[in-house]
């Protein structure tokens, strides 16, 4: 089995999807231009990893009022100081940093839309096997 994406239901999976491809490397691997205007994501590496899309039969979660330990997206970065700045005058705002014992930094913030973002400069990197 192998893992192919992660669905999140967004009020606007457009404008969600078109800041993460301006900001965050990723691309626009499918989209459907009506309801419920699907947008699958690919990471830099081509991978899919995320499908946003909007469907009011289910509640779209608030996500601004949850947690980031809750939920969040994490991106793999060299310079966690330089992408946090650089998301900020995007529009991201900041919430926490967190630096464990093994020297990794990881910082949390939130997009534009209220969703969980963090950036993870980790002393070892996972390393990813096909």
């Amino acid at each position: 089995m192998k893992f192919e994406h992660y669905a999140i239901n967004v009020e606007d999976p457009v404008a969600v999807a078109d800041w993460y491809v301006a900001h965050c490397e990723m691309s626009i691997a499918l989209s459907i231009d009506g309801p419920p205007y699907m947008r699958f994501l690919a990471d830099k590496t081509g991978r899919v990893v995320v499908e946003l899309y909007c469907n009011l039969a289910a509640k779209v979660p608030d996500y601004k009022s949850m947690d980031p330990i809750e939920y969040h997206l994490a991106f793999a970065v060299e310079d966690a100081e330089s992408e946090m700045n650089r998301l900020i005058e995007a529009g991201a705002s900041f919430v926490v940093e967190v630096n464990p014992q093994e020297g990794s930094r990881l910082i949390m913030l939130r997009d534009p839309f209220g969703m969980s973002l963090q950036l993870c400069q980790r002393v070892q990197p996972f390393t990813i096997k096909d």
